[in-house]
């Protein structure tokens, strides 16, 4: 097992490994759970004498107006106080929703995180960012919010296809690639069975939470940790989220690597490829990039009228800054053309990201 911290602005431990011991609060306790794990979940419940449970089906889609407003008002049926703690268990959509639920019932009571998938694990579970989508976009909607502790028992990673466990694992490159950090980006020894999961995993985490330490409420630093994600919500929203997260973020980093090269810096797209070559994931519609202009231009980087790139100058290098408008439209021609290139199948519904 290995125990980390993160220190600033609000310390609070990070377990991960197995047979994990989940601290028992004090005072009323609730679940909001993945039906995905229920038997997970329901066990934990039992040790921990939770008696109130609220399971949810998985999916971006969990991450709505309606079941926020599903969930507030299970709670307030539960008549649970403000001295309540949830623990919130699935993995990254359920872990995003679940935290804001924290923040905002009764202007906020406190929370525990289990997550249950390798995306959940390296990246929604950190942080403090909590939030819910819109419509008109990915994670419009949220707060700020830090949780009591995060637990992160590797065992519930069987419960995941084998898509899924790889998809979550592009965050941990994505950190691989910010911090200059050779053995993350080698995806290629990376499976349940591997002795060197943990260690991993570990290793990505922790890449996350210096940043976070350093800029934890995202004016500057942090902005880093958005390296891909700018198309990879515009291909999320323009797909009405039926893209999973870690696909749009391996083809939002193959994009990003293509800005790098076009701006001056190491070639890191051949480093891109290999991962999407890895990842084996479904082509993406051959969208115009007027087809995506609707969903970037609500990102949430957007600063005034001018939206912000994370542009990969090299491993460890990246700047952030506007990019001109014919350097984008020339990449993303050069990015359709190199994601035909590559050999892929749909992947079935089932196969999406359990939450």
């Amino acid at each position: 097992m290995r125990k980390l911290k993160i220190r600033h602005p609000i310390p609070y431990p990070i377990h991960i490994g197995f047979d994990l011991e989940v601290p028992q609060a004090e005072g009323p306790r609730a679940m909001i759970f993945d039906l995905a794990v229920q038997d997970y979940a329901k066990k934990l419940a039992a040790r921990l004498d939770i008696p109130a449970g609220l399971g949810l089906s998985g999916g971006e889609g969990v991450k709505s107006l309606a079941t926020y407003g599903k969930a507030l008002s299970w709670l307030a049926e539960q008549a649970l106080p403000r001295d309540t703690t949830l623990y919130i268990v699935g993995g990254g959509s359920l872990t995003d929703l679940g935290g804001f639920i924290a923040a905002t019932y009764l202007r906020g009571v406190n929370y525990i995180s289990l997550p249950t998938t390798t995306l959940a694990m390296v990246d929604a579970s950190l942080g403090n960012k909590t939030g819910i989508n819109l419509p008109e976009g990915k994670n419009l909607v949220g707060a700020f919010h830090a949780p009591e502790g995060v637990y992160a028992d590797l065992e519930t990673l069987q419960t995941l296809p084998l898509p899924t466990f790889k998809q979550g694992l592009v965050e941990a490159f994505k950190h691989g690639l910010i911090a200059g950090d050779e053995l993350l980006v080698n995806v290629e020894p990376l499976s349940l069975e591997w002795e060197g999961l943990e260690n991993y995993l570990a290793r990505a985490i922790s890449v996350k939470l210096q940043i976070v330490e350093a800029d934890p409420t995202e004016q500057n630093e942090r902005r880093k940790l958005n390296l891909g994600h700018t198309l990879a919500h515009a291909l999320e929203g323009a797909t009405f989220g039926t893209m999973p997260h870690g696909v749009a973020v391996a083809y939002g980093l193959l994009f990003a690597a293509l800005l790098g090269r076009a701006h001056g810096g190491n070639d890191l797209v051949p480093t891109v490829l290999k991962l999407l070559r890895w990842l084996s994931p479904p082509l993406p519609p051959r969208f115009s990039w007027d087809d995506l202009t609707s969903f970037l231009s609500r990102d949430k980087k957007k600063v005034g009228k001018a939206l912000n790139w994370v542009v990969p100058k090299d491993m460890g290098w990246l700047e952030i800054h506007p990019v001109l408008q014919e350097v984008l439209l020339g990449c993303y021609e050069e990015f359709l053309s190199l994601v035909s290139t590559l050999q892929s199948s749909p992947t079935p519904k089932s196969q999406t990201e359990q939450v």
